[in-house]
């Protein structure tokens, strides 16, 4: 009987892949297609990296990695927990695994329980819900509009509190909205947290570096709840290494030992190579990490010049990141011959269809009256983009 699981019977497919997807399969026909659906930086990997990746083929580290990451990478991301963040952490309370989207799913595998409750800020990443779902837990939502810059409040999180929960899963810099919580708004979570002492936060930082406010602030800073948060991280965005793979959790020890309990089982340790790769990454010069940052913030403040121009559509200023996740609700019930845009997703899918740019309806992250551009791409490809996107939404009628 050609059944699958319950389980993966709870999941939803991933809405930015499937963009994706279409957006290469209408390329594959020859459109001129600008593709703002996924989050992946637009620069290659730098030169030192790239080379040390080598010198690791060529020394031949071929063989199985231990499976929470060679001691020398871990003692690595100590440092840069140390020197950056201020945070103490040893090597043992290191686990790195095949990206930071594993890291995530294996800190929600190794604490979520069938029926315990994991808050989750809406907007959010495709993926959190489904993560918690896969582990039997309940994803509560947790709405948090343009109105107030995509961040919930201590009083909202303090509301969603039950004795069923679990964890906070918590991205800053957002994704999908590029948002960064201030020290002094982490500060009010915290409070909020310290009083519920058997709640975890899951705290997403893999854009950390992405950010134009100057220095990222962490939730693990705050003593009374630092052996309650995991940090997840990795190299994918700030070194332009998504390809390779390579993310983290920095944790409590017994949290970690479950985590490479888990992951012995279905990866064991990740690339070797990769994880030379990334050693260098994290001890070698920096430059080239606040070079791209440079670059995306001068494309965060075209892109948010461009959209705000567009009638019907309502921008805010994100503060880190590389996504631009406009209101677009003044869209819905308009309508292009036969074509009624009830939703955000019916409006990605026009705008890529009539205007040949590839973006997300927000319903995917827990918005749907809004809809997520990555601007991770060149300047002329958001010139263009947005011009596109402009005269698309001007043939909507009422």
């Amino acid at each position: 009987m050609n059944e699958l699981s319950r389980r993966l019977g709870r999941l939803s497919p991933s809405a930015t892949l499937v963009m994706s997807q279409k957006s290469a399969e209408l390329k594959a026909r020859g459109v001129d297609v600008i593709n703002l659906s996924v989050g992946e930086p637009d620069f290659n990997t730098p030169d030192h990296i790239k080379a040390a990746a080598i010198k690791a083929v060529e020394d031949n580290w071929s063989r199985y990695s231990p499976v929470a990451g060679y001691p020398a990478l871990r003692e690595a991301i100590c440092a840069k927990l140390k020197n950056e963040n201020g945070l103490d952490f040893t090597p043992s309370q290191i686990s790195v695994s095949n990206g930071a989207k594993q890291s995530v799913c294996n800190v929600v595998m190794a604490l979520v329980n069938p029926g315990d409750e994991v808050i989750i800020p809406a907007p959010y990443w495709v993926s959190y819900p489904e993560m918690v779902k896969l582990a039997g837990g309940e994803p509560v939502i947790v709405p948090a509009g343009i109105e107030q810059d995509f961040k919930i409040t201590p009083e909202q999180l303090e509301a969603a509190i039950t004795p069923r929960t679990r964890a906070l899963i918590l991205c800053s810099p957002s994704n999908p909205t590029g948002s960064v919580y201030s020290k002094e708004e982490l500060a009010g979570l915290a409070r909020v947290l310290e009083a519920h002492e058997d709640v975890f936060v899951i705290a997403d930082e893999i854009y950390e570096h992405i950010n134009y406010v100057g220095r990222h602030e962490s939730i693990a800073q705050f003593a009374p709840i630092r052996e309650r948060v995991v940090i997840i991280n990795g190299v994918s965005k700030a070194y332009a290494m998504t390809g390779w793979r390579i993310g983290f959790i920095a944790a409590a020890e017994w949290i970690v030992k479950g985590c490479n309990k888990l992951q012995g089982q279905y990866t064991s340790g990740p690339c070797s190579v990769s994880q030379k790769a990334a050693e260098a990454a994290y001890v070698g010069s920096q430059a080239c990490v606040e070079e791209m940052r440079q670059a995306f913030e001068r494309r965060r403040d075209l892109i948010v010049r461009l959209a705000g121009a567009i009638p019907g559509l309502e921008v805010n200023n994100p503060q880190g990141a590389f996504y631009l996740f406009p209101k677009c609700s003044a869209y819905f019930g308009k309508r292009y011959g036969d074509r009624v845009i009830h939703d955000s997703m019916d409006l990605a899918l026009y705008l890529l269809e009539e205007g040949h740019v590839a973006t997300v309806g927000g319903a995917a992250f827990g918005s749907p009256e809004c809809f997520r551009m990555s601007y991770a791409t060149s300047d002329e490809n958001i010139v263009e983009a947005m011009r596109r996107i402009a005269e698309a939404l001007a043939k909507l009628e009422d």
